[in-house]
C-alpha cells in the first residue's frame, strides 16, 4: 500500500522529524486521545525504534530496525506490531521535492493480506495528516 502527501516544508525538516523521537511522539500517534505516543529510538542504520500509541482501547506497540537512512531522500525501516501479526513488514518513505513543497510517500510492503495492508492505509492515512498538520504548523511559527 502506498499513502502520499504534498506538505509546505522542506524535505530536510520532514525527513528530520522521521528520526527525531519528540517529534514522531506529536505525530505519529493516534487520533482519539490526543495523548503522544512513547518513543524510542536509536536512528541510525541498524538502530532500533519502538513507538507505543495509545488509544481509548490501550495501547500498541511498534517496533523496528532503520535499514536505510539517506537524508532527505529516503528512510527505510522494518516495522513490527500485532496489526502484522508480529512479523516484519518494510516501510519505504520518500521525500520530494516539489517547489515550496516536499512529497512525502509511504511504501508499506509485505503485510501479511489484505486486512492488514487496509488496516495500515488507514492508519498511515490519519499519521500523515497529523504529519502534515504539525510540520505545517512548525513552519509557519
Amino acid at each position: 500500500m502506498t499513502v502520499r502527501r504534498r506538505i509546505a516544508a522542506s524535505a530536510e525538516r520532514l525527513f528530520d522529524a522521521w528520526l527525531d523521537p519528540v517529534s514522531l511522539a506529536v505525530w505519529m500517534r493516534r487520533d482519539d486521545t490526543g495523548e503522544p505516543s512513547v518513543v524510542v529510538a536509536d536512528p541510525r542504520e541498524g538502530g532500533a525504534f519502538s513507538i507505543t500509541m495509545r488509544d481509548r482501547f490501550g495501547s500498541i506497540t511498534h517496533s523496528g530496525v532503520y535499514r536505510l537512512i539517506d537524508r532527505p531522500r529516503t528512510l527505510e525501516f522494518t516495522w513490527r506490531s500485532e496489526h502484522t501479526h508480529h512479523v516484519d513488514s518494510i516501510v519505504h518513505v520518500t521525500f520530494e521535492p516539489d517547489g515550496e513543497a516536499t512529497v512525502v510517500q509511504v511504501h508499506h510492503t509485505r503485510l501479511a493480506d489484505a486486512e492488514a495492508a487496509a488496516k495500515h492505509e488507514a492508519g498511515w492515512t490519519e499519521i500523515l495528516g497529523r504529519y502534515e498538520q504539525t510540520m505545517e504548523a512548525e513552519e509557519a511559527a
